[in-house]
């Protein structure tokens, strides 16, 4: 196909003034720029160099040489491990005023935002045929929402009016006198650019992360290609580990059925799995260590997953997370907005056929709710976000009124454990699987389609 290779606009960070540097020749209304700045607001302005305007675009001159760097950018905004860093980009440079602050947007050819992007969710030295993989999966979800991005913006701006999801702050677990408060987040939020740089969307940090000559092998071999289900492009999810058992995509977000990402067993036999709506096959199940493609302490295939950041996580497939009743009545208190009182109970409502949680009852001393689903639920009981909502709760040392001393909880997988589970992937990549077979594997239906 002779179809141009589309462009991508990536919102990198969004922050009351940003500081840059230009290495190399950068032209914007119609003047030269190199060196450091620092970009501000005035009203709805960008204030650069003393001059303001609604947008600057600054252009490389030479796009094979020139590159940007921004310093303080955010990573893991919901992980344990969240930093800032100082990242650098090729392509353009666009500045505009989100929410009273500055918002840096890279502007870049998909192909090269995915050198990247496979090289910031994955390690650099990941196996071939996993980097294929991850290649397809990454440009089908990134085409997917460029497709949509008009008609979403447009919708969007009617409703809200200028608005950006870019913060570091808590995100609202919805607070108010209801029974019940229920909420996801969807990766269609961003209405200036068309998706952000962390896992909000997916991992990009631009040629900080450095890719080699196998990741740029992987998108010369899959250029251009992508899933596609009933002839249209596949919502194409992945997390770390799915802990044993994919999960549906209507259990994690919207109440929307995809058949492609359907619950399977992450092993060789994908059917042979027990309910896991059934709480008591969801205790046995997170409770003991089934075999799977992801159940693996292999550290040769780990690193080709974890980057050295995520590698300060050890124990994923099977985890647990200890709190006083002090500590997590305190937790609840200020990572849901809503003071509960003393707790009594975490009670299991619903769960989907991972056994990840996406109905859960707060039993308090002051008020009973249910939450979900399963990133509120995994937002409320942890300072950043608990590895997953596929748990179980223990209640330890209760007193004569029903409050625990201590609460444990013992969890299963990282991340929502929809489509491609990540570091199961790596096992099949190293068990001799071609990349073909492992989106076979996650996305059962969909076939690998040449978009350009």
């Amino acid at each position: 196909m002779n179809n141009p290779v589309p462009t991508v606009q990536v919102g990198i960070v969004n922050a009351p003034a940003i500081e840059f540097e230009l290495h190399g020749s950068y032209q914007c209304h119609g003047e030269v720029f190199s060196g450091v700045f620092k970009a501000g607001t005035e009203g709805h302005h960008v204030l650069l160099q003393g001059k303001c305007t609604a947008e600057w675009i600054l252009s490389p001159s030479d796009p094979d040489t020139d590159f940007f760097t921004i310093k303080d950018v955010t990573i893991g905004v919901s992980f344990h491990w969240r930093r800032k860093e100082d990242q650098s980009f090729k392509g353009a440079l666009r500045l505009i005023v989100e929410n009273g602050q500055v918002t840096a947007i890279n502007i870049v050819p998909v192909e090269d935002y995915l050198l990247s992007v496979i090289s910031s969710e994955m390690s650099a030295h990941a196996s071939l045929e996993l980097l294929k993989a991850h290649a397809v999966i990454s440009r089908s979800w990134l085409l997917a929402q460029i497709k949509t991005d008009e008609q979403r913006a447009a919708a969007q701006l009617a409703a809200n009016g200028n608005r950006s999801v870019m913060s570091d702050e808590q995100p609202d677990l919805g607070g108010g006198d209801a029974d019940e408060a229920i909420k996801w987040w969807g990766r269609d939020d961003h209405v200036n650019f068309d998706v952000c740089a962390d896992d909000h969307c997916q991992r990009y940090q631009g040629i900080t992360r450095a890719s080699t000559e196998t990741v740029r092998q992987a998108i010369a071999a899959t250029w251009g290609e992508v899933l596609t289900h009933e002839g249209a492009l596949c919502d194409a999810r992945f997390s770390k580990s799915c802990g044993g058992v994919m999960e549906e995509f209507e259990n994690c977000w919207d109440d929307t059925h995809y058949d492609y990402l359907e619950a399977r067993r992450d092993g060789e036999d994908e059917n042979d799995f027990p309910d896991l709506t059934r709480e008591e096959a969801a205790e046995e199940w997170i409770l003991s260590c089934p075999d799977a493609f992801c159940n693996t302490r292999d550290a040769g295939i780990l690193s080709q997953v974890l980057n050295d950041y995520d590698q300060e996580t050890t124990d994923f497939y099977r985890w647990k997370v200890e709190y006083t009743q002090n500590e997590l009545s305190a937790l609840i208190a200020k990572r849901t907005g809503v003071d509960y009182g003393r707790i009594r109970d975490l009670q299991p409502i619903a769960r989907g056929k991972s056994g990840r949680l996406y109905k859960m009852k707060i039993v308090g001393e002051k008020l009973t709710r249910t939450i979900g689903k399963e990133l509120t639920i995994r937002y409320a009981l942890s300072e950043t976000a608990l590895y997953s909502s596929a748990f179980v709760v223990e209640r330890h040392d209760v007193d004569a009124d029903g409050y625990p001393a201590k609460f444990v909880l013992r969890g299963a997988g990282w991340g929502h454990g929809v489509g491609l589970c990540q570091i199961g992937a790596a096992v099949m990549g190293a068990k001799g699987y071609n990349y073909r077979q492992i989106l076979a594997h996650y996305f059962p239906g969909a076939i690998i389609d040449k978009q350009y």
